[in-house]
């Protein structure tokens, strides 16, 4: 007999967020933006990284997808910042993961 378990919803969110950081670019921006404590322009990401305008607006998207930045637009340019709230919601997620006691 097959017993199916039900994820939670912090099994989830933890999902996407691992997702959204699978990828050494948005780490590195992640990181940046934590070091900072403050907001970047992404043509400031786009000087600082070996990559394309078009393929950092793509890693930004995941990042904002998954809650850990968001964007505002300040014409001519998109500033981004760490979405704090999330980003404390995801540490906490991480600690209760790797702060659990396993059982072997």
């Amino acid at each position: 007999m097959d017993t199916k378990i039900e994820l939670s919803q912090e099994i989830k969110e933890m999902a996407r967020i691992t997702k959204a950081m699978g990828h050494p670019v948005r780490l590195y921006i992640l990181q940046k933006l934590t070091q900072m404590n403050a907001c970047c322009y992404s043509g400031d990401l786009v000087d600082e990284l070996p990559i394309g305008r078009s393929t950092l607006s793509q890693h930004l998207k995941e990042l904002k997808y998954a809650g850990l930045i968001k964007g505002e637009i300040e014409k001519p340019y998109i500033k981004y910042c760490l979405n704090h709230e999330n980003w404390e919601k995801a540490k906490k997620l991480f600690n209760q993961l790797f702060n659990e006691e396993q059982e072997l």
